[in-house]
């Protein structure tokens, strides 16, 4: 297929599968980052592409969606494919995606607009919801089962514009691009059942807090294995970054934005099912609080409680806190209270059970997480890339900020002209 535009060849694509004509289009990057999509329920069908959420962009050109072949922009689809990605995108930024829906002809007005690009659903309801959930499904896999965001070299260090110089690509879609898998129903993944993870009191959170995936032998550095795709780990650098060897070459984990996404979701399902393990404090942690917080606490003890927090004023000028969610007894108390009381003064305690659920639960994930400039032993980091292996969505945490990127051995070598 050739595109002119004014007299010039402005594309000349080979006949290809699909797979290879979305890289030709949207870039290898996008291509290798992205998540199969492939869902069917009645006369609904969706497949297609939706691109990692750490490359996001800054404008929604690349978003391409096409209703029985058609390309559309319609609202009723970009509103279900944006709410897919939410607690997954970084500020403003925006998805890139290919997706075909296939419904009924009879189910679809496509007279709606003179060029064509806006339709009518008959019963509009089942496809947001169809596309929501297909979308987020396809999002939602934990580490060993996405592709990895990768660290690759600009140039090398003596072509003039720096070795320091980062680029962000994906890999792990490769292998699917000669023979992609939009044809056929595969069942969609089911949600994985997330294990107890065990937090100690503040004395002793640390040395617990990843008790539940302790890794054996963690000194010993033994060899990645098939499922684990994030390797063990070597070292600790700056109190802030994790750096683990796997079989593709090195990892480099955000401890804060990892821990943060695994206590996230913990959070989401502990309340979705109605079981937040609460766990009291020996001895109640009191703080100087306000007016406001002191009123926001007695106004909304009961609703606090159902999150976990028993919070209770013990003057007019300080506040104690006798018990919290077991998985965040090792954060800063205080802190966490105040953010806590914040949120539920501005929006209504109502609002932040229902509405605002995840804001609530991101804050509280936020102030929970292990903190930057914590030292963690090997055993602890290793325990900490086996929880983000089992945590949905852990290649980001819910601000969309990457947790962990991919260095590959041809990365090293590149960077110290192995080879040349």
């Amino acid at each position: 297929m050739s595109l002119k535009h004014n007299g010039r060849v402005s594309w000349h694509l080979a006949a290809s599968d699909a797979a290879r004509r979305v890289a030709a289009i949207l870039g290898e990057e996008f291509a290798a980052g992205a998540r199969t999509v492939d869902a069917a329920a009645g006369d609904l069908r969706l497949s297609g592409l939706a691109g990692s959420p750490a490359q996001a962009r800054g404008s929604r050109d690349h978003q391409y969606v096409f209703v029985n072949g058609r390309f559309v922009r319609d609202k009723l689809l970009v509103h279900a494919l944006r709410a897919a990605y939410q607690d997954q995108l970084h500020g403003d930024r925006h998805p890139a995606y290919v997706i075909f829906v296939q419904i009924d002809p009879h189910g679809v007005d496509v007279n709606v607009h003179p060029a064509k690009t806006e339709v009518r659903f008959r019963d509009s309801r089942p496809v947001h919801q169809f596309v929501f959930h297909s979308v987020s499904r396809a999002l939602s896999g934990t580490a060993a089962d996405t592709p990895a965001a990768t660290v690759g070299f600009a140039a090398t260090p003596n072509s003039g514009s720096g070795a320091g110089s980062f680029g962000g690509s994906a890999s792990g879609f490769g292998a699917a691009m000669g023979k992609p898998s939009w044809a056929g129903t595969p069942p969609l993944p089911y949600m994985r059942e997330q294990t107890a993870f065990a937090v100690a009191q503040p004395a002793a959170a640390y040395a617990a807090m990843f008790s539940a995936a302790m890794a054996p032998a963690a000194t010993a550095s033994p060899a990645p294995a098939a499922g684990q795709p994030l390797g063990y780990a070597i070292a600790q650098l700056h109190g802030i970054y994790i750096l683990a060897q796997n079989s593709a070459g090195l990892v480099l984990v955000d401890m804060h934005a990892a821990h943060e996404r695994i206590l996230y979701e913990k959070l989401k399902l502990a309340l979705d099912l109605r079981e937040m393990a609460t766990q009291k404090l020996l001895i109640p942690v009191t703080f100087n609080a306000n007016s406001l917080e002191v009123a926001t606490a007695e106004e909304h003890g009961d609703a606090l409680q159902k999150i976990g927090f028993d919070i209770s004023p013990l003057s007019p000028t300080a506040l104690a806190v006798r018990a919290v969610p077991a998985m965040l007894a090792s954060a800063d108390i205080p802190e966490l209270a105040r953010a806590l009381l914040s949120d539920v003064r501005e929006y209504g305690a109502t609002r932040m059970l229902t509405e605002r659920q995840n804001e609530l639960l991101g804050t509280l994930a936020c102030h929970g997480a292990v903190r930057a400039n914590r030292n963690l032993t090997l055993t602890e980091m290793n325990a900490l890339l086996r929880e983000m292996e089992q945590t949905e969505r852990a290649g980001e945490c819910n601000h969309g900020r990457p947790t962990w990127y991919q260095m590959s051995l041809a990365d090293l070598d590149k960077l110290f002209m192995r080879g040349r």
